[in-house]
């Protein structure tokens, strides 16, 4: 199987999904910021000069997912039903996970609308956190799971 965004003269182009079927799909992603463990307490305790990092990180990831074909040149813009960013504090080593859902009844898959939203949500951390701790690690941004169209289920 070829790389579907290069056209036979190898040129990049966007791929025609004007003949694929609208199925219910979704796609799951997830990354993780790495950090000082006093940043890590800061952020959990709200204790942040910047006011709720989580709460202004969700809305930036859902932003993103919506504007992922702006950003991604030969993305799809994508009428997506359901935008989903979470959180989960792992203290032992200093780190959130941050995942994503995004979900949409369409021609093309959502997978790249997912992986924008964690690496937004996690872009967003960082800038609010830079401050107090420019060691910090975006890390292991990557696609858990894929439902829907001709491929069917996939999961990593």
């Amino acid at each position: 199987m070829g790389l579907s965004h290069i056209n036979q003269a190898g040129e990049a182009n966007m791929v025609d999904v004007s003949e694929k079927a609208v199925t219910a799909r979704e796609a799951k992603a997830e990354g993780f910021v790495k950090m000082q463990p006093e940043t890590l307490k800061l952020i959990v305790e709200g204790k942040h000069h910047k006011g709720d990092v989580f709460s202004v990180a969700r809305i930036a990831g859902i932003q993103g997912a919506k504007k992922c074909s702006d950003l991604i040149p030969l993305c799809h813009p994508l009428m997506l039903s359901k935008v989903q960013v979470d959180f989960d504090i792992d203290e032992a080593n200093s780190q959130v996970r941050i995942s994503s859902l995004c979900k949409l009844a369409g021609q093309t898959g959502v997978e790249m609308e997912a992986l924008t939203a964690v690496s937004v949500a996690a872009l967003t951390l960082f800038d609010m956190c830079k401050a107090v701790d420019p060691s910090m690690v975006l890390s292991d941004i990557r696609v858990l799971e894929k439902r829907g169209g001709k491929s069917g289920h996939w999961q990593n």
